[in-house]
């Protein structure tokens, strides 16, 4: 019985680890300290299409990794950090940035803070009006 559940379970456990190795600037630094240093600079600029949350310096998944190697590989080869962004900008969107750029899909991301704020201080003046009455 054991032995049929295992090899029910093997074309899953096949699948589950990935069969690509990493990428090799994944995890390993540039031998130019100072290519290496912008590089590591683009890529905390950068979002985790996984994460989310995090830069794709500091993920551990392994698209970030992938992006860590293509980020590395494009400074490497002499691309300026800011090509590099463009790029990933153009293939993933706007979202791949901590900092988006004004445009009409993303004025509500620029816009809803000073709106809150406006909000918050209209409420906050209309009480205290309430309780100097």
């Amino acid at each position: 019985m054991t032995a049929i559940l295992a090899a029910g379970l093997l074309p899953f456990a096949a699948v589950a680890q990935p069969s690509t190795p990493p990428a090799h600037y994944a995890n390993v630094q540039l031998s130019d300290p100072a290519k290496e240093a912008s590089a590591k600079a683009l890529m905390e600029t950068l979002r985790c299409l996984v994460c989310q949350g995090q830069s794709i310096a500091d993920s551990d998944a392994d698209m970030a990794a992938d992006m860590r190697a293509l980020v590395r590989e494009r400074v490497a080869a002499g691309e300026t950090p800011e090509s590099v962004r463009a790029w990933l900008i153009a293939r993933y969107g706007d979202y791949v940035t901590y900092d988006p750029p004004l445009s009409g899909v993303t004025w509500p991301l620029w816009l809803a803070p000073l709106a809150l704020l406006a909000i918050g201080g209209w409420i906050a003046r209309s009480s205290f009006r309430r309780r100097t009455r």
